[in-house]
């Protein structure tokens, strides 16, 4: 049953569009330290569930039931195709919260929430979350902050997905994290993405993925370090 609530109403369309963007690049750092308080979730019934790798948080096709906030860990948002292709719409870690715009309806989700290591989630009702964004709306003003942050990027990925060119893809994601952290200088950010995970990000084969980066470095874009990627 939908909630009949102005304050929802006036957010649901808000909220429902930015995460169904097709595409989109979290970047594995917190935009807040804890995007809500973690004794407010535990004060309006949250409850703390822990996961290890490849444990689903959520899978498409389910109703939402709850808010989740990750305490710990890493987790992808991502589609299996029929094929067994797996494509990364974003990878959230501690801080961020999971799939909080579908909770404005009553919608199933269209991705999955996995977990990509030892992951602990607090999950809070939604009935429950309602009541504390009615306490509190300072907690509505950071959900609009964090969607605006994540839109701004899945805007940006979304027009790099349409370009051909596979040394645009791959160097528009380096682009935007190292922007996001704020780094200026060659070679001081360390991309924190396999070599895997860029393809599912960016679409490409694994093997392309490679060969790009191999190209960089000939090139002084990048430089391997032991493996680890710095841009």
């Amino acid at each position: 049953m939908l909630v009949n609530c102005t304050l929802i109403s006036d957010i649901c369309r808000f909220f429902l569009f930015c995460n169904l963007i097709s595409t989109s690049l979290i970047p594995p750092n917190n935009f807040f330290n804890m995007l809500v308080d973690e004794d407010l979730l535990f004060h309006y019934g949250g409850q703390l569930v822990k996961f290890t790798k490849n444990d689903m948080i959520f899978r498409e096709s389910e109703i939402p039931k709850f808010y989740y906030q990750i305490k710990y860990g890493n987790v992808k948002i991502n589609n299996y195709h029929q094929e067994g292709k797996e494509f990364i719409h974003s990878l959230p870690s501690t801080g961020h919260c999971l799939g909080e715009t579908f909770i404005f309806s009553e919608r199933p989700y269209p991705v999955n929430a996995v977990a990509m290591n030892d992951v602990a989630v607090i999950k809070v009702g939604i009935a429950r979350f309602f009541d504390l964004i009615h306490s509190d709306k300072s907690i509505l003003f950071k959900l609009y902050q964090y969607t605006s942050e994540r839109m701004h990027y899945r805007y940006v990925m979304l027009n790099n997905l349409s370009s051909t060119n596979t040394f645009s893809k791959i160097i528009c994601v380096m682009d935007c994290l190292k922007q996001y952290h704020n780094v200026t200088e060659q070679y001081a950010y360390q991309i924190p993405y396999t070599r895997l995970e860029i393809a599912s990000l960016t679409g490409l084969r694994i093997e392309t993925v490679i060969r790009v980066l191999k190209k960089m470095e000939r090139e002084n874009i990048v430089k391997n370090i032991g493996g680890k990627i710095f841009y």
